[in-house]
């Protein structure tokens, strides 16, 4: 099979398509043939050097959390899936057996960890992660679910969003801030995003976005909000957390997924307990979440927004338009 590996951690330069021998499912473990698999911001992190998790003696290293396709092969002892199913892959990698893992939610886990390999023509995955896909949602708009839209969809949960909410969406035009924006207008709440690009703006503005700030800058994001708001989707951190908190209402919460804009953030605390307000981090979501959302696309309640698709030979390309920041939605590898 090929694979689109990374062979130096260097940006989109370092990516490589090679050849490996296909996969053989060990017990409990299933092959998937990939028709699709979505990138994020967590890839290019790793490609670009910037992520612990992997270091030069990984490589070549392939990345890929967002997999779609069909099923190739099972091992021993997998049940609820064949060969010839329609399937699309929860990311998400826990124990089992913590704590956290039986009181729930699951990617609470102590262990915690992400599935990576999806970038290439066949993938091995643990079987009893595989989801299966409606015949009415394609291979594209499945891969652009898991990472975007778990996390968007676990943000706004531990926000209690619900119709007549206003939810404030600093970097509206990301992966997880279109999610946030589209889920929270299935919701029926009232959106307010920004963006450094009124183009940008204007595309979000089809999928859902009530009001959209063209600014950078929180002092003018601030002013331009126009009052407060009910809950924050935060997944750029940095001095957004600050701003984020300083627009919620009383008892209104901030939930964090990332740090895009900067890994520390300042806040004044007296704000924080005097008003009752909650800042809450969460990372990806839950295998139940998934299933939701596939339900959702499939039934048409929900279109994944996806900006490009690239064959493998073009993944790091891929890559190269994800550091443009100039896509509205996913961007996904089609091997």
């Amino acid at each position: 099979m090929r694979v689109a590996a990374f062979t130096e951690l260097s940006g989109p330069d370092g990516v490589s398509v090679r050849d490996r021998p296909d996969p053989e499912p060990g017990p409990g473990e299933a092959v998937v043939d990939v028709d699709a698999c979505a990138i994020n911001r967590h890839d290019l992190w790793i490609l670009e050097g910037a992520s612990a998790m992997v270091d030069p003696a990984d490589l070549p290293f392939v990345a890929g959390l967002d997999v779609a396709g069909v099923v190739d092969a099972v091992g021993p002892d997998v049940e609820g899936v064949e060969p010839g199913d329609r399937v699309v892959l929860c990311p998400t990698e826990t124990c089992g057996t913590c704590r956290f893992c039986r009181e729930g939610p699951e990617n609470t886990c102590e262990s915690f960890s992400l599935y990576h390999g999806g970038l290439a023509e066949k993938a091995l995955v643990e079987a009893d992660r595989l989801v299966h896909r409606p015949e009415s949602l394609s291979t594209v708009d499945a891969a652009a679910l898991p990472t975007a839209y778990m996390t968007a969809l676990r943000m706004l949960d531990l926000a209690d969003v619900a119709a007549g909410d206003r939810v404030f969406v600093p970097g509206a035009t990301g992966g997880v801030g279109v999610a946030a924006v589209q889920l929270a207008d299935f919701r029926g709440a009232e959106t307010v995003g920004t963006s450094r690009s009124a183009d940008k703006l204007d595309r979000v503005r089809e999928l859902g976005l009530d009001r959209g700030i063209e600014a950078v800058e929180p002092d003018a994001i601030r002013a331009a909000v126009d009052g407060r708001v009910d809950a924050v989707v935060n997944h750029l951190g940095g001095e957004y957390t600050e701003l984020g908190q300083s627009l919620l209402r009383r008892a209104g919460t901030m939930a964090v997924c990332g740090r895009t804009a900067g890994g520390r953030s300042e806040f004044p605390v007296a704000d924080l307990f005097l008003r009752h307000k909650r800042i809450v981090g969460t990372t990806m979501g839950t295998q139940g979440d998934l299933e939701r959302l596939v339900s959702l696309a499939a039934d048409g309640a929900l279109a994944p927004a996806v900006d490009q698709t690239f064959p493998l030979d073009e993944t790091g390309a891929a890559f190269a338009a994800m550091q443009d920041r100039e896509s509205v939605g996913k961007l996904v590898v089609e091997p």
